[in-house]
């Protein structure tokens, strides 16, 4: 499973990559208003700046919500550096731009899904990424990784290339989960990340290894 930090931050995303497991970032603009990112320029600047931390793909999201103004704004941000692909809403018009882009050969990442039907809609258009958010449905009490495990069987009936990327993850039983049920690609914060070097008797284990050490006077 890949593993994606969710962020707009340049020293979490650095933290990451220098963790040896970083294969991508997402982000959105909610992400890059966290971090203080404004207008256009600064953006597309941001956008550069991560490709040059991450060896793999970063998921740019663009604003507009009708199809001209996605093509527009996505042909834009493919063209701006290779590992660049092009996020767009779960929208009728998001559909038609991602079977557009697909046809270009242009990487998409389709966001905001939260039904297999959708996963499915997305997959049919030639997603490259397909992103479910199991946070967000855990917070309406409904089980998000029912929905992974959904689209897991739907893309494996029919061999659909496109990659699932479960999105929202909130902790680290998430990206367990992620993994056991198959997703291909788990993006989320870097405490989670991090979380999964976290057991109290890997500590209590290397406390006793440093005292005993220093016994044999190395």
């Amino acid at each position: 499973m890949k593993f994606f930090i969710d962020t707009a931050n340049l020293q979490d995303i650095e933290e990451a990559q220098a963790l040896g497991v970083l294969d991508g970032v997402t982000t959105n603009p909610s992400l890059m208003a966290k971090e203080g990112i404004t207008g256009k320029e600064n953006i597309l600047k941001h956008y550069l700046d991560i490709c040059n931390i991450v060896d793999g793909d970063v998921s740019a999201e663009v604003i507009s919500t009708d199809f001209e103004g996605m093509v527009r704004e996505g042909e834009e941000l493919a063209a701006l550096h290779p590992q660049i692909v092009v996020k767009l809403p779960m929208i009728g018009d998001g559909v038609k731009a991602c079977k557009y882009f697909s046809s270009k050969e242009i990487r998409t990442n389709v966001t905001l899904v939260f039904s297999a039907g959708q996963a499915l809609l997305a997959a049919k258009a030639g997603a490259t990424y397909v992103s479910p958010f199991l946070g967000r449905l855990d917070d309406v009490s409904t089980d998000g990784m029912h929905l992974i495990s959904e689209i897991r069987e739907i893309y494996d009936n029919y061999n659909y290339q496109t990659q699932i990327l479960s999105a929202s993850v909130r902790h680290t039983m998430h990206i367990i989960n992620c993994a056991k049920i198959g997703s291909d690609v788990m993006t989320g914060p870097l405490s989670a990340i991090k979380g999964l070097l976290k057991h109290p008797l890997t500590d209590i284990g290397l406390k006793q290894f440093v005292e005993d050490a220093k016994k044999m006077n190395l």
